[in-house]
Order: C-alpha cells, then structure tokens, then sequence
C-alpha cells in the first residue's frame, strides 16, 4: 500500500513503528513455547528496531537537539537507551531458542523497549509535535521513511551514532547486512 503525504508525518511513523513493535512483542510472548519460527521472528523484530533507531538518530535526533532546550540531554538519554538495546540484540543476534540465556536476553529487550516506547510517547513526541509545524513533520517522517529501505538491519554497538558520520556509515553498514540477510535467507 502505498504511502499518502499524512502517513509521512514523523509522530505518526514512529508511532506506527511502536505499534509493530507492540505487535511482535504479543507475538512473541504468546508463542514462548514454540521453538519453531522464533528465531526468524525475533530477527524481524530486530532488524526493524535497529532501523528504526538509526533513522531517529540521523534524522529525528539532530531537530531533537535544535528545537527543544533540554535537546541534547534528550538526546543522550535516547542514545544510551539504543546503546543498551543494541548490546542486547547483539546478544540475542549470536543465539538461538535453545541457548539458555535466550529467553531471559529477549524479555529484557521486550520490557525495555516497551518503557521506551511508553516514555517516549508521554513525553518526547508531544514536545515534538509542537515544535515542528505539520510541513516539518511530513518532511522529516519522508526521509524516515526513505532512510528505513536503506538502514542495518542488523546491530552494530560500535557504529557511529550521530550526524554526520551517521549519515555517511550507515548506508554502506545497511548494505553489507542487506547482502548477509540475503546470504544467510534471513527474512526482515
């Protein structure tokens, strides 16, 4: 389905990402005793958070920092919540269903995603919303959008993430896992 000029705008493709998140999350926590699929689910999951992650960095941080007083340290803060989440997912990335510390490195993910997503929503987007006009917001969820068919898929704790070298790194960092999601048959 094609996307329509009000699907563009940033709030909504960040909530929207949420929402998909939300929905795997249930997925996932309503199949825990099947093995079977898991993996690929929880890749999907992950591939999709990473990308959604580095477009925030390369496009929603830097108006974060610009529009609002408090931007750098909410940035930072959004930084080290990534941080956190990428070492997880490295995690989770190097194991299976059957290792024993997969499960418990998956509910840590889920749970805090989930309070990101909560924080996030009450607070940072609202402020957002306000401190960009309409045609702002469609623009920079455009480029989001845009960015997302191009970003890792895959985590990458040591990889650049902050403008510009963002920008520059991760579309070649967003190739070489296209190549070895396509490689390894890894659906994302």
């Amino acid at each position: 389905m094609p996307q329509t000029e009000q699907d563009t705008d940033l709030i909504r493709v960040v909530e929207d990402d949420h929402r998909a998140f939300e929905a795997a999350f249930a997925e996932l926590e309503a199949t825990a005793s099947e093995p079977v699929g898991r993996k690929a689910l929880v890749d999907h999951v992950i591939a999709n958070l990473v990308r959604h992650a580095v477009v925030q960095e390369q496009f929603a941080h830097p108006v974060i920092r610009k529009r609002l007083d408090d931007g750098e340290e909410i940035v930072e803060h959004e930084l080290a919540v990534y941080g956190e989440a990428e070492m997880v997912m490295k995690a989770l990335d190097e194991r299976g269903p059957a290792d024993f510390d997969f499960e418990p490195l998956l509910e840590r993910l889920i749970t805090g995603v989930r309070a990101h997503i909560i924080e996030e929503e009450a607070h940072l987007l609202p402020r957002l919303a306000a401190a960009c006009d309409a045609e702002e917001r469609r623009h920079i969820g455009f480029k989001m959008l845009a960015a997302k068919e191009f970003a890792p898929t895959r985590p990458h704790p040591h990889a650049p993430d902050s403008t510009p070298a963002n920008l520059v790194v991760g579309p070649g960092i967003g190739l070489v896992d296209h190549i070895r999601d396509t490689l390894a048959h890894r659906e994302v």
